[in-house]
């Protein structure tokens, strides 16, 4: 069986507060949603990341009030 559907979708406005790598954003239908993973080193980094140091220990930065 075929089913075609046609359809017109207006959107004024869109707000997402957040996407993480699982999410699927979706509007109107679709037939087959494949997921699909990918990792991109778009920085060119060699090693990993530095190691955060103990909150309880470290230096914080003084900020203002909120303007």
């Amino acid at each position: 069986m075929n089913l075609f559907v046609s359809q017109t979708i207006v959107i004024q406005q869109i707000r997402v507060d957040g996407i993480q790598n699982s999410s699927v954003l979706q509007i109107g239908s679709a037939g087959v949603i494949q997921p699909i993973s990918q990792l991109f080193n778009t920085g060119g980094f060699t090693g990993p990341a530095p190691q955060i140091p103990d909150p309880d220990t470290a230096p914080s930065v003084p900020l203002g009030p909120p303007s």
